[in-house]
């Protein structure tokens, strides 16, 4: 959501349009002036109501003024009518309209336009001698190992699902406790256990509705309500409506969940093993503060983010997005990207975003500041890590000729086993 005056500046516009957003102030200025003079329309129509009432004792002809009265309060009615139903309009248009992005935001509208940040480790070298066909991907690695079961995950839910069993599952329990381990003793988050299901008005605060419904699992009801597709979703919206003292930001908060997602746009990509699937689980991180700290508050996040990769001992690098491959509420991202030897490619395994006052003016959620000031502030989120991606880079990354795979030295405690054994 946007403040309307700021908005309607050519600044805004400007700043859209690098998103590839044509902005039509016209249409919203249009809307914007007639809503004003409904405003006053309605107020001034009050105050004669008000006026008729005080003088009705005195009037001359009291049924006369009476049916005037009564026909005074009818159009006021019908301008609270026609007010309601702008103001309608206006929130959809306003709903429907991206985050401006951050000055600082790469230029570009492809999602090619990124800057690479940095290259964090090497990549593992696999000789020819030892891998004639090249390194396997994760999909052939999980099912020699056993660890990994896609066919029998598609008779029971269709495509896009998966059945993590042994050590698979007991990585994938290992990774959410190690990764929220380390966000709570180390990084000072505080620990969710959030609903899976939320309301449309819970999915319009953080920006997911109105505009990709088409991506989300609405569960059947007579009231609108779907499955997450992130924990942000819960964990933004949990002091929604509500107004916080200064003193308890930032907040920090962390949960692990299953998410769920239809994949609506992506048909056809990735429909090889988990990278891309209806129902995975990740672990979120969710930051509340000042507007001012919000760019520092973000390459903190990315920092914590980072260190979950760095205690596997995983390759990665970091890419700034451009301003036309930003997420609607984001108005500036960083993707962390593992790297596939299999597919000689890096690919994401995390996103943190700054979404400024975006969020907050949508689910309002308000600041007293330190002088009485009301504030909205600035949200971040990012993923540290999704559980399915990390497992993909895992088995790919330390993968050996016999096909089996090493377990990073962080998760052997919690795996109970050294190495993963065909």
């Amino acid at each position: 959501m946007h403040d309307l005056d700021v908005l309607l500046t050519p600044e805004a516009a400007a700043k859209l349009a690098r998103r590839g957003y044509q902005l039509d102030i016209t249409g919203l200025g249009a809307l914007r002036d007639q809503r004003k003079s409904l405003r006053r329309q309605a107020d001034e129509l009050r105050t004669e109501v008000r006026a008729l009432g005080k003088a009705g004792k005195d009037a001359v002809d009291k049924q006369a003024h009476a049916e005037h009265a009564r026909a005074v309060k009818e159009q006021v009615r019908q301008a609270e009518a026609e007010l309601d139903a702008l103001e309608a309009r206006l929130r959809e248009e306003l709903l429907g309209i991206p985050n401006l992005p951050s000055d600082a935001a790469p230029e570009g509208l492809h999602e090619s336009d990124y800057q690479v940040v940095r290259v964090v480790g090497e990549p593992p070298v696999f000789d020819p001698a030892d891998y004639p066909d090249g390194p396997k991907d994760h999909v052939t690695l999980g099912e020699k190992l056993g660890v990994l079961d896609l066919g029998r995950a598609t008779k029971l839910s269709g495509p896009r699902f998966s059945v993590l069993k042994g050590l698979g599952a007991r990585l994938e329990r290992a990774l959410a406790t190690f990764f929220l381990d380390l966000h709570t003793k180390e990084q000072g988050y505080e620990e969710f256990s959030v609903p899976l299901i939320v309301t449309a008005e819970t999915l319009t605060g953080s920006g997911q509705l109105p505009k990709f419904e088409g991506d989300l699992f609405r569960v059947s009801g007579e009231e609108a309500r779907y499955l997450i597709p992130t924990a942000e979703v819960p964990l933004v919206n949990y002091y929604s409506g509500e107004f916080l003292s200064a003193d308890q930001l930032p907040l920090a908060v962390a949960s692990h969940s299953n998410c769920f997602r239809s994949e609506a746009g992506s048909y056809g990509k990735d429909t090889r093993g988990i990278l891309r699937q209806h129902q995975f689980s990740k672990v979120e991180l969710v930051r509340v503060v000042l507007p001012e700290e919000a760019a520092a508050q973000q390459e903190l996040m990315l920092g914590h983010a980072e260190r979950c990769l760095k205690e596997l001992g995983l390759h990665y690098r970091v890419i700034d997005l451009p301003a036309g491959d930003l997420g609607f509420t984001a108005e500036r991202t960083f993707d962390i990207e593992a790297w596939i030897p299999s597919q000689g490619l890096y690919r994401e395994i995390s996103s943190v975003s700054s979404c400024a006052d975006f969020q907050s003016r949508r689910n309002g959620l308000r600041v007293k500041g330190k002088d009485g000031e009301r504030i909205w502030p600035a949200t971040l989120n990012g993923s540290a890590l999704p559980i399915g991606r990390t497992i993909i880079a895992i088995l790919e990354q330390f993968q050996q000729p016999d096909g089996s795979v090493i377990v990073p030295e962080a998760l052997r405690d919690f795996v109970g086993a050294d190495v993963l054994r065909p």
